[in-house]
Order: structure tokens, then C-alpha cells, then sequence
């Protein structure tokens, strides 16, 4: 006989919506320069104190982000041999879709971790 994992209550609708806004908040880097850094940690910042919940999935976000963004200079000094052009296009896409599948996740209440994602901040 195994035994069953411990499962968490689902977090209420606006905890999840927090949260989910913790993982999109990094979509301003699209409209500001280093907006995928500071709307995630402003976001828990501001909001972390409020559920363990929200708390985790903002560290999330913004590790997530910080990751990026060291992978963005390693592919812009890699433009200069040209396959850091390629390197940067696939890395923006599968920004934007882990981001968009976290948020989705999170306004779930499932916790979500981002694959392959330094995480200084715990």
C-alpha cells in the first residue's frame, strides 16, 4: 500500500489571481526595458506577506526571470559569432509560453516551477 501525498486546500479565487499576476507581470518587459524583472518582484514584494501561496509562486517568477535575463546577455555575446540571434529567438519563445503556462498554472492554484531555472532567491 502507498501512501498518498499530502494535498494542500486550493487557495482562494483572489490568492490565484495574485499569484497568476506574479508569473504575467514579467510580460511588461515587452513594453519596458528590465519589466520582466521588476513586475514580477514588485508584484511579491507587495503581495508575498498576503498567503505562503503567493509568496512561492512570486520567488518563482522572479528566479525565473533573473534566469532569463543572465541567458539574454550569454545569447547577446553570442550574436557577435551569430548564433546567438537564433539562441535569443528561441529563448523569447519559451519565455513567453513557460510564462503564460505558469500563470495559467498558478490561477489553477497549482504551484508550477520553471524547468531549467537558477534559484538564488529561496
Amino acid at each position: 500500500m502507498t501512501e498518498q501525498p499530502l494535498q494542500l486546500p486550493t487557495p482562494n479565487t483572489e490568492i490565484r489571481q495574485w499569484a497568476m499576476f506574479c508569473h504575467l507581470a514579467a510580460l511588461l518587459g515587452l513594453v519596458f526595458p528590465l519589466g520582466n524583472l521588476l513586475g514580477p518582484l514588485v508584484m511579491w514584494i507587495w503581495k508575498k506577506d498576503l498567503d505562503p501561496f503567493i509568496d512561492a509562486q512570486g520567488k518563482e517568477a522572479l528566479n525565473f526571470q533573473i534566469t532569463v535575463f543572465l541567458a539574454s546577455i550569454i545569447c547577446f555575446a553570442l550574436m557577435f559569432v551569430l548564433v546567438g540571434i537564433v539562441l535569443f529567438g528561441m529563448l523569447m519563445i519559451a519565455v513567453l509560453i513557460l510564462t503564460i503556462v505558469a500563470g495559467v498554472k498558478a490561477n489553477e492554484g497549482q504551484p508550477y516551477r520553471y524547468p531549467l531555472t537558477w534559484r538564488p532567491i529561496k
